[in-house]
């Protein structure tokens, strides 16, 4: 009897443990309602981050090209993720965010240090990161929809 309290103990202990380990995942930070965005909904993941700012007007028009390509590529394991370039956080992101009529993920959080992203002086700056957290390209300048889906997938066919 002693034998099996002693596994009963380890079994227990080992599914608290795990459950603790599954509460503390990491996450990549907020994004621009507030919500937590854990680290596992981007894994796997071909990312396209986009750094804008409000002052910027290339990228108040790239906006609507942004939203379109999330929704168009979010079945094919793509997100779309906003950065902005002012450092923007809380109400103040929240606030340009909708100004700015963005639909898709912002997050508060820069994660150019994350994914080795270089920084850019320059705005708009996208950057397409691989499923394997790698930066494959830096585009300067507004993009299209059209452009950065076409970009992503030869990226993806390895080209």
């Amino acid at each position: 009897m002693g034998t099996r309290f002693r596994v009963v103990i380890r079994t227990v202990m080992g599914v608290c443990a795990g459950l603790i380990l599954a509460g503390c995942a990491e996450d990549i930070g907020v994004d621009q309602h507030g919500r937590k965005v854990p680290a596992e909904r981007l894994e796997g993941q071909w990312l396209v981050i986009n750094y804008w700012a409000e002052w910027c007007a290339p990228c108040r028009s790239e906006i609507p090209q942004l939203n379109a390509l999330a929704v168009q590529l979010e079945a094919q394991s793509v997100s779309v993720l906003g950065v902005n370039f002012d450092g923007l956080q809380g109400a103040e992101l929240t606030k340009a965010s909708q100004a700015m009529g963005i639909e898709f993920t912002v997050l508060e959080q820069d994660p150019g240090a994350r994914y080795g992203l270089p920084p850019s002086a320059v705005l708009p700056v996208t950057y397409i990161v691989d499923d394997q957290g790698q930066m494959r390209e830096r585009l300067l300048g507004e993009q299209t929809a059209a452009g950065l889906a076409a970009r992503v997938q030869a990226l993806r066919t390895g080209g």
